[in-house]
């Protein structure tokens, strides 16, 4: 089995796409699981929901649960299946419903400040 473990993210972070703050959290939760890169989710009520619609998209993780997607939109373009997250976690994790991920590319940037 992955070891998954999660703790409370050190600093401050945000996330920005097309030249706009989408989130800003002191509250974010870091999410390291085997080999993979932490990732940082983002409480809730830390995102400017506005800016992400719902995608169709889902995936599902055995050590997770089921993942819904969002695309970010914002004045310029469409960012398709940017975000994700976990609605309703696997007992393990459940300390990440309510929270939010970002992939980090080039048109997404999630970062410590």
């Amino acid at each position: 089995m992955t070891r998954i473990t999660i703790r409370k993210a050190p600093g401050n972070w945000t996330i920005r796409a097309g030249g706009a703050v989408i989130g800003e959290s002191s509250n974010a939760l870091e999410l390291s699981e085997g080999d993979y890169e932490p990732v940082i989710y983002f409480p809730r009520e830390d995102i400017a929901m506005a800016f992400l619609d719902e995608s169709a998209h889902s995936t599902h993780c055995p050590y997770k649960g089921d993942a819904s997607y969002f695309s970010i939109v914002t004045k310029s373009q469409t960012i398709e299946n940017a975000a994700w997250s976990y609605e309703t976690p696997i007992e393990a994790v459940e300390s990440i419903k309510d929270h939010i991920a970002f992939y980090s590319t080039d048109l997404v940037a999630v970062e410590r400040v």
